[in-house]
């Protein structure tokens, strides 16, 4: 069995992953970097420590393919995967009723499905590094309280969230940690994209035209090292993070109120 730790992290390209992938690797952590963007895999492996990463093309829509990928990483690494991260995901907004069938069932198969079909896959691994393994899903503020012109995404995070919650008790016994994180809007590439097919004004602009703040995916990366290595099971990123979990928890009519009158900042037009 190798000495060090291993990392398994899908979205590896780029944005929260490539920033995790760095944090984990600075901290002497073998890297297995997953995504279907291998030139993205390749660009963050030229920024981690030569010897001290794989590259593992994945489509976590595949479940096969999961279990072809962590293999590969695991005799990359000398046998030893500790933490798996199910972090890729893509965005989409606009109104419900603007979203047409085949990119709402690809947001739910990569959000969701992708999440469902790596905790499987990395069960076993986990399992024989247990304890101190770790399964860190990416959820987000949109899992805390619906966001208005993104329900379809809203709806793969809250269930993010639920399987984060019930794999916690499910895998107890095997002493698998099991936690998320929640981030706010993050300076990745994804706040560039296009909302929906819909639309033709990126993310970014919705963002910053409703006075929200975008974090430095860098919080991200520090956030993820403390999840792994702390007790608790939901991190929050950000101020908006933090903010919706207040006002859910102790304002929820203010919250509903502002929800319903507010500028759509992930809206479609």
């Amino acid at each position: 069995m190798a000495s060090h730790k291993t990392i398994f992290i899908t979205g590896g390209a780029s944005g929260i992953g490539r920033a995790v992938a760095i944090k984990f690797g600075s901290q002497g952590w073998f890297v297995g970097l997953a995504d279907v963007n291998e030139s993205g895999m390749k660009e963050t492996a030229a920024l981690l420590p030569t010897g001290k990463s794989s590259i593992h093309k994945l489509d976590v829509r595949d479940r096969a393919a999961w279990d072809a990928a962590l293999e590969g990483c695991a005799e990359a690494s000398g046998g030893r995967i500790d933490v798996v991260f199910n972090n890729a995901g893509i965005p989409l907004g606009g109104n419900l009723i603007e979203n047409n069938a085949a990119e709402i069932e690809r947001c739910l198969d990569i959000n969701l499905k992708g999440v469902l079909f790596g905790a499987q896959a990395a069960h076993p691994w986990l399992k024989a590094s247990a304890p101190g393994s770790c399964l860190l899903n990416t959820a987000s503020a949109a899992g805390i309280y619906g966001t208005p012109g993104a329900a379809v995404y809203s709806a793969t995070k809250f269930g993010v969230r639920a399987i984060t919650e019930c794999l916690d008790a499910e895998w107890a016994p095997d002493e698998i940690k099991v936690c998320d994180l929640m981030p706010g809007f993050i300076d990745t590439p994804l706040i560039d994209m296009n909302p929906n097919q819909q639309s033709n004004e990126h993310i970014r602009g919705r963002v910053l035209e409703a006075g929200l703040e975008i974090t430095p995916v860098s919080e991200v990366a520090e956030a993820a090292w403390k999840a792994v290595h702390g007790d608790a099971l939901h991190h929050r990123v950000g101020k908006t993070a933090h903010r919706i979990a207040f006002a859910a928890r102790w304002m929820p009519g203010r919250l509903r109120k502002m929800t319903r009158t507010s500028l759509k900042p992930l809206g479609g037009h």
